[in-house]
């Protein structure tokens, strides 16, 4: 897949991404208030964050691996990296060449390139819109998902077990999939 190359993401991440996931927040951490570009996490740093800021961030951490797990390995290659999600998550997930992306600034949407961008959170979506950061055509599917395929946008509920359960990642996989299945 092509990358994102653009250097004015604000988060955590490989800098060449394939999977965007955009953020309202970020960790509540001293050694994170003055980042001002992208950060590559390091082994254990996911950990010290669940560890620092509470479960929350924990449930972001987890439900993105999982739903790298969920997708095709035809496609996309994180499962073959590590035997399972929460191994992946700890020593790939958010690290240089992992092609993931937990970005905090808005989404910078360019249609000639292949990245799959994921708004975390309906709510944080409308923000977006109405503050005039995301300009998109989306098509809501349901209540808790939409879809613009020429951006290849998705919004999605936020990262959380109770929002996102199994199902509804399950549901996302298969929208990513259909992203995916437009590159060829």
């Amino acid at each position: 897949m092509i990358t994102n190359l653009n250097l004015s993401n604000l988060g955590f991440g490989c800098k060449q991404f394939s999977i965007a996931v955009y953020i309202a927040n970020k960790p509540n951490m001293i050694e994170y208030e003055s980042c001002v570009a992208m950060h590559s996490m390091t082994a254990g740093e996911i950990a010290h964050i669940g560890v620092v800021c509470g479960n929350g961030w924990r449930k972001v951490f987890n439900v993105y691996s999982k739903l790298l797990y969920a997708l095709d390995p035809a496609k996309f290659a994180f499962t073959h990296y590590a035997p399972t999600w929460q191994v992946y998550r700890d020593n790939f997930l958010l690290q240089q060449g992992s092609a993931t992306a937990l970005l905090f600034s808005s989404p910078i949407l360019e249609s000639e390139n292949n990245c799959i961008h994921i708004i975390s959170g309906k709510t944080y979506a409308k923000e977006l819109i109405n503050a005039g950061q995301l300009n998109t055509s989306l098509l809501w599917l349901d209540e808790y998902f939409a879809i613009d395929v020429v951006k290849r946008l998705l919004v999605c509920p936020y990262f959380d077990y109770r929002q996102l359960s199994n199902q509804k990642i399950e549901r996302l996989a298969d929208l990513i999939k259909q992203l995916a299945n437009d590159d060829m």
